[in-house]
C-alpha cells in the first residue's frame, strides 16, 4: 500500500479523535455531541483501515473494530434516541 495513503490515514484517525474527543469533553449540547461521535466514526474506519493495511498494526485495526461499535452507540444515543442522555 501506499505509504501517503497510510500516512494520510493514521494521521486523520489520530486528529479527528483528538477533536472529536475535545467536542465532548466540552458538554456543549446533545446534538453537538452526537457530531462528535460521527467523528469519532470516521476516524475508527480510518484507523481500522490504518491497523489492517500497514505491517504490524493489526492491534490498532482490532480496538478500533471494537470503538466503531461503541462510537455508532454514541451516534445512535446522541442523534437518533428520543430518549434524553442521563445527567
Amino acid at each position: 500500500m501506499n505509504e501517503t495513503v497510510l500516512d494520510a490515514l493514521q494521521y486523520y484517525g489520530a486528529a479527528t479523535a483528538t477533536i472529536a474527543a475535545l467536542i465532548v469533553s466540552l458538554n456543549l449540547g446533545r446534538r453537538i455531541t452526537g457530531w462528535a461521535f460521527i467523528l469519532f466514526v470516521t476516524s475508527s474506519v480510518a484507523l481500522i483501515a490504518w491497523g489492517f493495511l500497514s505491517e504490524d498494526s493489526e492491534g490498532i485495526g482490532l480496538q478500533n473494530i471494537a470503538l466503531l461499535g461503541i462510537n455508532m452507540v454514541g451516534v445512535w444515543r446522541y442523534l437518533f434516541s428520543k430518549h434524553k442522555p442521563r445527567d
